[in-house]
């Protein structure tokens, strides 16, 4: 079996891949841009290809039994131009990080761990227990609103959970009050939602539906000390509503890990967007870093590999966005 990873996030995964799939497999790894002869003949010939992209620019690869997405998004694959015979699958694994990026960031808002370190070595005592006036926050008791509740919208749950936070939930299918969930809404309910939780994490995928869905109505029904986080795609999130928003003060602030401009060829250091908020003082601004772990590497790793053995042997995969015909 020839197994092509394509582009340098999906070379991420190969390392030590054979271990997992067995010596019979051959296993390539391609860049991005597949300019050379031997680089597209290699790609047009495999039996399983792990790649973020797929498009009608790429050779076309026949044989193909499995196309594996190292991730959970797959909007820059065209499913439709993919081989028939072709199963399409994604994965997850990314979910704990991404939790523990989330709360770590909730946590830095309330906890001055660094300036209190900076100040006391100074011999300044600013944070010191005994008064009123030199009192931190807590997270414990106030709401956290998850806008999505997919893989990671229950680990932070779950996490939130664990620090006695209120659990409010925005999805687009129902979802009922359980252990975790103090409050369920459907995306018809969301002004009340945007009312209601001093924290929001976006988290849903991109969509027609989703593309702004946190807009200038959201941050108008926000509490003045509400923050926002973004762990999802950019583009859920209008980004002139969330400058405003932060720039006017109508949100206390904000912590994005997606963007609206990444890195390209031509352009490999950009402003992850147009509008300057790296001149706001309200915003942690994070490089789509938050769910990029060792432990993330090895769990997808683990998927895409049961995967490719289940596909060899005819059995059904996990992970299914798209089925063979």
């Amino acid at each position: 079996m020839r197994i092509v990873f394509h582009g340098a996030n999906a070379a991420s995964f190969s390392e030590g891949f054979a271990e997992l799939v067995g010596a019979d497999a051959e296993i390539i790894v391609l860049p991005d841009a597949l300019e050379s002869v031997a680089d597209r003949a290699a790609y047009a010939s495999a039996d399983a290809i792990v790649g973020a992209k797929f498009d009608a620019g790429l050779p076309r690869p026949e044989r193909l039994r499995l196309f594996h997405v190292p991730g959970a998004g797959y909007d820059a694959v065209d499913l439709a131009a993919l081989p028939a015979a072709a199963v399409v699958c994604n994965c997850f694994g990314h979910e704990q990080a991404i939790a523990e990026y989330v709360m770590a960031a909730l946590l830095r808002r309330q906890i001055p761990l660094d300036d209190a370190d900076r100040r006391l070595r100074q011999g300044d005592w600013t944070y010191w227990a005994g008064a009123r006036s030199r009192v931190h926050g807590e997270i414990a008791g106030s709401t956290i609103g998850l806008l999505g509740f997919g893989h990671i919208g229950k680990a932070i749950a779950a996490r939130a959970k664990a620090f006695e936070m209120n659990v409010h939930v925005a999805n687009r299918s129902p979802v009922a009050p359980s252990a975790l969930v103090d409050r369920a809404y459907t995306l018809d309910q969301l002004p009340a939602f945007w009312a209601a939780a001093d924290a929001f994490v976006v988290s849903v995928p991109l969509t027609d539906e989703t593309t702004g869905i946190v807009g200038a109505a959201a941050f108008a029904a926000m509490k003045p000390e509400a923050v926002i986080l973004n762990v999802g795609r950019g583009a859920t999130i209008d980004e002139q509503a969330l400058y405003d928003a932060l720039r006017t003060g109508r949100i206390a602030g904000a912590m994005i890990d997606t963007w609206y401009r990444y890195p390209s060829s031509s352009d490999p250091h950009p402003q992850p967007a147009k509008l300057p908020f790296a001149e706001l003082p309200n915003i942690l601004m994070t490089p789509h870093m938050s769910g990029w772990t060792m432990g993330t590497i090895t769990r997808r790793q683990r998927t895409i590999a049961d995967n490719i053995r289940r596909r060899l042997a005819g059995e059904a995969c996990t992970n299914v966005v798209r089925d063979a015909t």
